[in-house]
């Protein structure tokens, strides 16, 4: 199996690049992103590529690829929301469309987030464009999956470069076994996140739209 995954120096990228490279049934696995994961490994690609609107450029070297997890993403903190949305929607619709056309019935898993607005018309900014990016991606000839999780443990070393969630997830540990004896299927690991990817990748999912519940069944196989 060939993958390809976008915003592999994020947090949940970093879980699922890990997970690609050490899985036996992975041969190649292509990171694309504005940077450099900064890691070497005989399975891993580098394609570092600023224009993430236009993937014309590298489209070639993307043919062929069974797989995208698509991890990419900014905080809506203090961002208006055109250009959150050229951001969250536009590098990924670009990423959808590009790869729908090489590609076509790839199994594509993009990370949203809970409480993502489906109707695209709700009061949270954040939650409409991720919406509107999850229709899109459904629309596409692509065998598209949305994963929707709550708080994310990181684990394996893995850090959020995102300054914000730094701190949050700093402030917010000692806090994280309480949520899991009360809400456990709100907190998900980035490990299970990434082999919760690749299980899908293998062998699909009952549901298109994975709420953590979903996400954490998937992980196990």
């Amino acid at each position: 199996m060939k993958v390809v995954i976008f915003g592999a120096t994020g947090m949940v990228g970093q879980g699922a690049l890990r997970a690609c490279l050490l899985a036996d049934d992975v041969e190649t696995v292509a990171s694309v992103g504005r940077n450099a994961t900064g890691q070497r490994h005989p399975k891993l690609i580098e394609m570092v590529h600023k224009d993430l609107t236009d993937l014309s450029a590298i489209e070639d070297q993307l043919r062929g690829y069974d797989a995208c997890f698509f991890a990419l993403g900014v905080s809506s903190v203090g961002m208006a929301e055109a250009d959150y949305e050229r951001v969250t929607y536009g590098f990924t619709i670009a990423a959808g469309e590009a790869l729908a056309r090489i590609n076509p019935g790839m199994v594509f898993v993009y990370v949203s987030g809970m409480g993502t607005d489906s109707s695209e018309k709700g009061g949270t900014m954040w939650a409409r464009v991720k919406g509107r990016t999850e229709n899109a991606l459904l629309r596409l000839p692509l065998e598209a999956y949305m994963f929707r999780p709550g708080f994310i443990r990181p684990l394996d070393g893995i850090r959020s470069h995102t300054k914000l969630y730094s701190v949050m997830y700093t402030l917010f540990s000692p806090l994280v076994w309480i949520l899991k004896l009360v809400a456990p299927n709100q907190v998900l690991t980035t490990r299970q996140i990434g082999d919760a990817m690749l299980n899908i990748a293998r062998r699909g999912y009952a549901k298109r739209v994975l709420e953590s519940a979903d996400i954490r069944l998937a992980a196990q196989g």
